[in-house]
């Protein structure tokens, strides 16, 4: 039952076609990821998990070294897919997915490959958030972010000045080793 602008339901504040696209990207990152596994060679992958330290990075990289050199296109495709995914849905990692890929293809495709995949997932993250979360968020908090906006509104000039100061004093606090 449609409600009012379109929404399934009354209560829910997605309509049918934000459901549908939400889902298919999801299906698609998991048709994804699932192809890459089936591709696989059989193999003992117990060393295949999440990079959270650089001792882990290493681990991963020995033993991707070899298997890259062999199947180069199903590990670029599984690196692409699962570093888009974990750029889309925010989850940590992202930055020993970048060291891996200089240590795997080398400086310059590695750069060109980060680049390209945080582009592509950082661009996913905000479509979701643009489809999904901003009417969630709004059904949620309405208030809240009535309230937000108008402050948002009445210091924006202040508010640009604040957050660039921030930047530039984060910019120059890292280079200095602060």
């Amino acid at each position: 039952m449609k409600g009012k602008g379109g929404h399934v339901g009354s209560r829910f504040p997605l309509s049918s076609w934000e459901v549908a696209a939400a889902s298919s990207v999801l299906l698609g990152f998991v048709l994804g990821l699932l192809g890459v596994y089936l591709t696989m060679p059989e193999s003992d992958y117990s060393f295949l998990k999440l990079p959270r330290t650089l001792e882990d990075l290493q681990i991963l990289r020995d033993h991707l070294e070899t298997y890259t050199s062999d199947y180069t296109a199903q590990v670029l495709v599984g690196y692409c897919v699962v570093y888009i995914f974990m750029q889309t849905f925010m989850i940590p990692g992202t930055v020993f997915m970048s060291l891996l890929a200089g240590a795997l293809f080398g400086v310059f495709k590695g750069v060109a490959l980060v680049v390209f995949t945080a582009t592509a997932g950082a661009s996913s993250c905000y479509f979701l958030s643009k489809l999904i979360g901003r009417p969630l968020v709004f059904s949620l908090w309405p208030d809240k972010l009535s309230f937000f906006q108008e402050q948002v509104n009445l210091n924006y000039c202040i508010t640009c000045v604040y957050f660039c100061w921030k930047i530039i004093r984060k910019l120059f606090l890292s280079l200095s080793g602060g």
